[in-house]
């Protein structure tokens, strides 16, 4: 069974900083493309950031350059560092795994950007 859990979710003001972290359960971690998707209150999920299994990025506008997505094959994880947070970034963040037209998603975790 392909289980996604991330962390390090949380409250932080305006310009602050958060790192999150999503790890997988599944044997072949290597093989599978990772993203990250956000969802604010009232609004789509939108894609924020993913990584391929070689290790090229992309990332919405919003986030270039204060955001950066990364991989460990070896831990299974992959990271969101999150610098210089806006209160338009509160959300609800999903870690995504996809390979072989197979979608897989975590449970999500809570990023409120607030003074």
């Amino acid at each position: 069974q392909v289980q996604l859990v991330e962390s390090g979710g949380g409250l932080v003001q305006p310009g602050g900083s958060l790192r999150l972290s999503c790890t997988a359960s599944f044997s072949i971690f290597s093989i599978y493309s990772m993203a990250w998707y956000r969802q604010a209150p009232g609004k789509q999920r939108e894609l924020v950031a993913s990584i391929t299994t070689g290790g090229s990025t992309d990332y919405i506008g919003s986030v270039k350059g204060r955001f950066t997505i990364s991989r460990d094959n070896v831990k299974k994880t992959v990271t969101l560092q999150m610098n210089s947070l806006k209160p338009e970034d509160t959300a609800v963040y999903y870690c995504n795994a996809y390979y072989a037209n197979q979608g897989y998603w975590g449970q999500g975790t809570q990023v409120t950007v607030s003074s």
